[in-house]
């Protein structure tokens, strides 16, 4: 499967607007997970394979081409790294936390297992 990419068709859109590439991209499995595991610092491959508990190495690895061909992380001196994009868009997601977190609250109690 290709990256999704703006002005491509993609899942939800044949015009590929660019919203739609991007919530293709995110939507599929161990996306999110990895920004956020990157967000909080580097990796390297078993690091990370690691930190996202159940991951397999081939999803992995689709996931991190598939990121690197979006721009929103790259190889560092201590492995995969947030590029400045992918800072900037975990940054977005952090107003969208707070309000999950609120959301919780105000849903019966749920267990995280």
């Amino acid at each position: 499967m290709d990256t999704p990419t703006p002005g491509q068709p993609v899942r939800g859109s044949q015009t590929g607007r660019p919203i739609m590439a991007l919530l293709d991209l995110l939507g599929r499995r161990w996306s999110l997970r990895v920004l956020w595991e990157l967000h909080q610092t580097p990796a390297n491959f078993r690091e990370l394979q690691s930190r996202c508990e159940g991951v397999s190495p081939s999803v992995l690895n689709t996931r991190l081409g598939e990121l690197r061909d979006a721009q929103l992380l790259e190889n560092g001196e201590r492995g995969y790294q947030l590029s400045r994009l992918g800072i900037e868009l975990v940054e977005q997601f952090l107003p969208l936390t707070l309000w999950a977190d609120n959301w919780a609250a105000q849903l019966p109690p749920w267990s995280e297992n």
